[in-house]
Order: C-alpha cells, then sequence, then structure tokens
C-alpha cells in the first residue's frame, strides 16, 4: 500500500512539474469596413475622426469656457461660513461657534475686468483661426495623397494593358520562333520585356497601396479597412485653368482668407489689449463688501444668543497704488515691446502669404504648360506605337524596334500621368490659398 501511495505520488509530482501549454487567449478578429470615398468623402471623414483635430477642438471649448466664466467677473461673489470650536483650560470647558454669509464685489478696477474679458474672447477667437489653419493643412496632406494614390491607380491601369499587350507579344513571338521566323534572340526580348512589365506592375501596385495607406493615416482610419478611391472627372482640366483669376485677384483673396495672418492680426490685438491691461497696475481699485453673521458662546440658550449676537455690516475699500518698485512701468515697457513684434511678425507673414500664393499660381501656369505639353507627346507616341504594333504583328519589324517604341511609350505615358496630376495638385493648393471650397 505504501509503495502504491509513493507511486501515485512520484508520477502526480511528475505531472505537475511537466511544462504546461499555454493557453493564449484570442484576440477578435477585426472586422474590416469598407468605404469608397470621392476627396470631398475624405475631408469629411477626417474632419470628424482626426485625433489632432478632436484635440484642438477640446482646446478651442476650454477657451470658449474660460471666456463665458469671465464675463460672470462682474458680479459678487458670495460666500457662506460656519464653525464651531470647542476648548478646555482649567477654569473648564466651553464651546463657541459662528456663522455668517459675506459678498463683495469689484466695483472700479482701472477697467481691467472689462479688458480681462476681451482678451479671453481674442483668445477663444484665435483658438477657432489655429483649428481653421489645422484644416487647411490637413486638407493640402490629404490631397496630396488622394491625388498620389489616383496617379498611381492610373499608371497601374495603362501598366496592366501594356502587361497584357506584352504577354500577347511574348506568346507570338515563341509561336513565331517555333516555326523559325524570328530568330531566338527577338523571342528573349519579348519575354524580358514581359518580365521587365510585370515588374513595373507590381511596383506600382505598391506604390499606389502606400499612398491609401498614408490617407487612411491622414483619415484616422484603421489600417485594415478597405478604402478604394472613386476616380473624379479629370477631363475639365483646360476649364479649371481657364478659370484661374488674375495673380494679383489670388493675392488679394489669399490676404482675406489666409488663417496664419490672421493669427496675426490676433496676435496684435492681444498685444494692444496687453498693454491697457498692464496700465490698469497704476490705476486705483474700488471694492464693497457686506456681511451678516451671528455667534454663541456656550450651549445654553443658543437660540437666545443668535438672535442677541445678530449683526450686519457693509464697507468700502479703496486701493491707491503709489510706488511698486517698477514693476508697473516694466509691465507696460514689455507689452509694448511685445507688440511691436507682433507688428514685425504681421509685415512678415503678410509678405510670406503673398510670395507663397504668387509661387502657387506660377505653378499652375508652368504645370498647365508642362501638362499641355506632355498631352500633345503621349497623343503622339501613342498613334506611333500602335502603328508599330500592327507592324510587328505583320513581321514588317523585328522585336527590338517595338520593344524600344513601346519603352518611350510607357516613358511619355507616365510622365503625362504625372504632369496631369501634378496640374490638380498645384491647382487646388492655390484653391486652399484663396479659401475656396476643395472639390473634384
Amino acid at each position: 500500500m505504501k509503495i502504491l501511495l509513493k507511486s501515485l505520488f512520484l508520477t502526480a509530482l511528475a505531472l505537475l512539474m511537466m511544462p504546461q501549454p499555454v493557453i493564449a487567449q484570442e484576440a477578435e478578429p477585426h472586422e474590416s469596413k469598407n468605404y469608397q470615398f470621392t476627396l470631398e468623402d475624405c475631408l469629411r471623414f477626417a474632419f470628424a475622426n482626426s485625433y489632432d483635430r478632436k484635440s484642438m477642438e477640446l482646446s478651442a471649448e476650454a477657451q470658449q469656457v474660460t471666456y463665458e466664466q469671465s464675463k460672470q467677473s462682474r458680479l459678487p461673489s458670495v460666500n457662506a461660513s460656519a464653525s464651531e470650536t470647542y476648548s478646555n483650560n482649567k477654569n473648564g470647558s466651553n464651546y463657541s461657534g459662528n456663522v455668517g454669509v459675506g459678498a463683495s464685489v469689484v466695483i472700479y478696477q482701472g477697467g481691467n475686468i472689462n479688458k480681462s474679458i476681451k482678451q479671453n474672447r481674442l483668445n477663444m477667437e484665435r483658438s477657432e483661426m489655429q483649428l481653421q489653419q489645422y484644416d487647411n493643412q490637413l486638407s493640402v496632406q490629404i490631397l496630396q495623397a488622394f491625388l498620389s494614390a489616383l496617379s498611381n491607380n492610373e499608371l497601374l491601369e495603362y501598366q496592366e494593358v501594356m502587361l497584357n499587350s506584352s504577354r500577347a507579344q511574348m506568346k507570338q513571338g515563341q509561336e513565331r520562333y517555333k516555326v523559325g521566323s524570328i530568330l531566338e534572340s527577338d523571342m528573349l526580348l519579348l519575354e524580358a520585356q514581359y518580365i521587365s512589365d510585370s515588374t513595373n506592375v507590381i511596383e506600382t501596385r505598391i506604390s499606389r497601396d502606400n499612398s491609401i495607406m498614408s490617407l487612411k493615416v491622414l483619415l484616422s482610419m484603421d489600417p485594415l479597412d478597405n478604402l478604394q478611391i472613386i476616380q473624379p472627372n479629370t477631363d475639365n482640366l483646360d476649364d479649371m485653368t481657364a478659370s484661374l483669376p488674375s495673380e494679383e485677384a489670388a493675392i488679394d483673396m489669399a490676404l482675406k482668407a489666409y488663417p496664419s495672418l490672421k493669427l496675426s492680426q490676433y496676435d496684435i490685438l492681444l498685444a494692444e489689449n496687453n498693454i491697457s491691461m498692464a496700465k490698469t497696475g497704476y490705476m486705483p481699485s474700488l471694492n464693497a463688501n457686506a456681511n451678516v453673521g451671528t455667534g454663541h458662546t456656550d450651549f445654553d440658550n443658543v437660540g437666545q444668543q443668535f438672535d442677541d449676537r445678530f449683526n450686519q455690516s457693509i464697507g468700502i475699500s479703496l486701493s491707491i497704488p503709489i510706488y511698486s518698485r517698477g514693476q508697473n512701468r516694466a509691465n507696460v515697457k514689455r507689452s509694448k515691446i511685445a507688440l511691436e513684434q507682433a507688428q514685425l511678425d504681421y509685415e512678415q507673414t503678410q509678405l510670406d502669404v503673398r510670395q507663397t500664393v504668387s509661387l502657387a499660381y506660377r505653378n499652375v501656369i508652368s504645370s498647365y504648360n508642362t501638362f499641355k505639353a506632355s498631352e500633345m507627346k503621349e497623343n503622339a507616341y501613342s498613334k506611333s506605337y500602335n502603328a508599330y504594333e500592327v507592324q510587328f504583328n505583320y513581321g514588317k519589324i523585328t522585336a527590338v524596334e517595338l520593344l524600344q517604341q513601346q519603352n518611350n511609350y510607357l516613358n511619355v505615358l507616365n510622365t503625362f500621368i504625372r504632369n496631369k496630376y501634378t496640374l490638380l495638385l498645384q491647382r487646388k493648393i492655390l484653391d486652399v490659398y484663396m479659401g475656396n471650397e476643395i472639390t473634384l
């Protein structure tokens, strides 16, 4: 029996010492969502879901709360108090207590309350302008990622067509080589071209997917969600450029709409108000207060004591600054320096806006001219390549001649697509600067 128990004990001990499998709790699979977005959909989604934007909205909301609270500074403050004390000494012990209500109000403080309210209002409006500036910056980033994805997607479509053509040419070349109508070198060139076109398709697909991933990041979208962008109508590029205002008109529109310039204007207003607030340090302040209260010294006849000791008071206090060790003067001087700095910043910002918009305007003109030239070239090379392909199918030209023309066409096509979306990007960036709605 002892041997059996000992054996069971050793067996149980061995089982306990064996490594136990770790049972991992499986995470719930992510339910991917499907989205089909235009550029306008992307902007709306980003504005509603961007965490950075939500943080800025909370900051703006906090500024609004501060402003609303500051408007109540004109009202009196009221406080109630109550105390009860027990004391003990050689003569015995006793209880005492007091209750009261007091109120105080600022009658005059050199206009500091009104200026503080104004300061908080300007800060609130400035935070709203910062949100608009963020929206503009986010719009440009989304526009860049969206158009990059469109450009790669359009190029991919053409490359897939060329890949199908290369596949057909390769098979045709293999058949013609079997019957001896082309050289082996021509067949190998066709096979190499097919491999090259396959590689181009893979690389462009990766570039497109990376652009879409960048777009998801800007939209604060889960990376596992499926995002399909909707191709806009890009046949109206001539109309977009024809509707372009003059350069000076574009600059004037930007000066009225540019958030950074408006932020600089708010900085000037805040600096001017700071000077007024600093000057209140020289002004006297007048306050009024009123109190009612009562108390007791023991627990005998407490109600009677409260009645007998009931008191009221009202008073006015006046404070006149005489000497602040130069503090008020320094505050005013620092505020004036800050105003001069804000004015300099505004002038610099205004110049920056004019230069930025002028450059953006000329980029649109340059991009349009480049696009039109590449459009004509793409059209010519497309027709030339189609003609060479027909001649190759009839055996009138070699594979070398065909592939040379095909590669030339692909290079021209790539340039044309890049120029088209560069023009779109430059035109829409100018719209952002001018304060226009971003649509495609």
